[in-house]
């Protein structure tokens, strides 16, 4: 960085800034804005990888908050309503939904924590480290997908908060306040950065761990834990697979942003460490909420109250089950919607990292111009899609797992394949010329793709190969869709290395 000439003000090498001109007058306002967030220890780092002698050393940062920072993410109402759908969706009884909640999710996790180890190895932020195993142009086709996760994640958080802040107050809210609320919260600590981001989770999931037992206890005499599956043969299997992928899709969706979180711990931070306690956290935070929704829609199945509470909304349920507390029922059903600031951190975070990547006009905006940007979008989606919570849920999240499980496929047979003697070049993450062409990653990509769309099952599409079990068919997308992936990366990379060097 040099200092432009009589200015005092920070720009890149070779940059010259005109303070006669709007644009000019712009950038010098918020050059001094970031100089100021500087100031206060507040991030304004974008894409640019962080070098080793940036880190933080354990002491700030250690593996307890990796586990926490999990923890406080996901033990969340998103993840209750999630749950509910196996009884209400898939009509799925107690245990069988709790089998296939858990079990899918702990495949789920497994990639995320894989994915995780690579923040402290490379100092790059997830999609930049996409670029290795997909290229420099292909890989902007995974940011743009993971955008479109993100946000679609943060719009059914915004959407659940307001649906309990409505249901608390006896509907005398509406909806769209809650949402609003929850919006702006989440706006005004992702924008200040890392640091934030990492003291609020840290203490984020005491008053949620409260307040969440509290409806356990309250609630729990009430779950129908002996309920039973409805249907037989392949159909009541492809109820059984399909709720178990739709929490793998769940739980592997966190793989698009899982190493941003950890780009500031040493370089030489044990892998088996942060693999270790991220699966930790997430597993534990998972099942828990998880186990609770599955209590509260199996409850509908008996008392009318909450069968009246669930076809309000899946927030209204959550309020139904504090009933009895009355007023201070009431304050925790406001504690849990709150919680879900927790949950969207990391999506906004880092979707406006993720922006950032999709061209070199993209890189010139600042982190915190996307960070808001994707607020206002995704609380605009959360105001029109507000009264279709469990469509959304069901079709998007599923889908939007699909391409994430063969992404995973092609960076395992990267790093293990193709990579395991040479390892990667950490320093040429923005060098064009110096990483993966592309072509193998993106013909496996595709291909992943129609695997993935012939074995889909969602409510507007059933693809033939998911027709062939039971009734409504079984959504095997996530599986079929890796396999196909997987089977055609690694004859194809090695011509590409071979013809191209790299």
């Amino acid at each position: 960085m040099v200092l432009a000439p009589n200015q005092g003000l920070p720009v890149s090498d070779g940059e010259q800034v005109n303070r006669n001109t709007w644009v000019g007058k712009l950038q010098v306002a918020w050059k001094t804005f970031e100089r100021q967030l500087v100031a206060y220890n507040l991030e304004v780092r974008g894409i640019q990888r962080v070098e080793p002698d940036e880190r933080h050393d354990l002491r700030s940062l250690g593996y307890t908050q990796i586990a926490v920072l999990w923890f406080s993410i996901n033990l969340a109402a998103n993840n209750i309503t999630l749950g509910m759908l196996g009884p209400a969706v898939f009509y799925l009884g107690f245990l069988d939904s709790c089998m296939c909640a858990v079990f899918g999710m702990l495949v789920g996790i497994l990639p995320v924590a894989y994915i995780a180890t690579f923040g402290p190895r490379s100092g790059n932020r997830t999609m930049i480290f996409a670029r290795y195993a997909m290229g420099w142009w292909p890989s902007k086709l995974v940011v743009v997908l993971n955008i479109i996760v993100f946000l679609g994640y943060s719009l059914i958080d915004c959407v659940v908060a307001g649906q309990i802040l409505s249901a608390v107050s006896t509907n005398n809210m509406s909806v769209v306040v809650g949402i609003v609320i929850v919006a702006i919260i989440t706006w005004g600590i992702t924008t200040f950065g890392y640091q934030i981001f990492h003291y609020y989770e840290r203490w984020a999931w005491l008053p949620q761990l409260v307040v969440l037992c509290i409806l356990a206890g309250v609630a729990g005499p009430k779950f129908n834990i002996s309920s039973i599956s409805e249907g037989e043969g392949a159909t009541l299997a492809g109820n059984r697979l399909s709720f178990f992928g739709l929490n793998l899709a769940a739980a592997i969706t966190y793989s698009g942003g899982a190493a941003d979180y950890f780009v500031y711990y040493p370089e030489h931070t044990p892998r088996w460490k942060i693999f270790s306690v991220t699966l930790i956290g997430l597993s534990s935070s998972f099942t828990f909420a998880f186990i609770l929704g599955i209590g509260l829609a199996s409850g509908t199945l008996t008392d009318t109250a909450w069968k009246d509470a669930y076809g309000v909304s899946q927030g209204a349920l959550i309020v139904e089950g504090y009933r009895p507390l009355g007023g201070f029922g009431s304050f925790c059903g406001v504690i849990v919607a709150l919680g879900l600031v927790a949950n969207l951190i990391p999506p906004t975070y880092s979707t406006g990292i993720d922006a950032q990547i999709i061209g070199g006009w993209a890189a010139a905006v600042p982190r915190a111009i996307w960070n808001t940007i994707g607020v206002v979008v995704y609380t605009a989606c959360a105001l029109a899609g507000r009264a279709h919570l469990a469509e959304i849920f069901t079709n998007f999240l599923a889908l939007m797992g699909y391409w994430v499980s063969i992404w995973i496929a092609i960076v395992l047979e990267e790093h293990f394949i193709f990579r395991r003697k040479t390892g990667f070049n950490w320093t040429t993450w923005n060098q064009q010329k110096k990483l993966p062409i592309g072509i193998a990653a993106l013909i496996a990509f595709l291909i992943g793709w129609v695997g993935a769309i012939l074995s889909m099952a969602q409510v507007w599409y059933i693809g033939p190969i998911a027709r062939l079990v039971g009734d409504y068919g079984a959504d095997m997308g996530n599986y079929v869709g890796f396999a196909w992936a997987a089977v055609i990366y690694p004859p194809i990379r090695a011509w590409e290395l071979k013809r191209f060097g790299r």
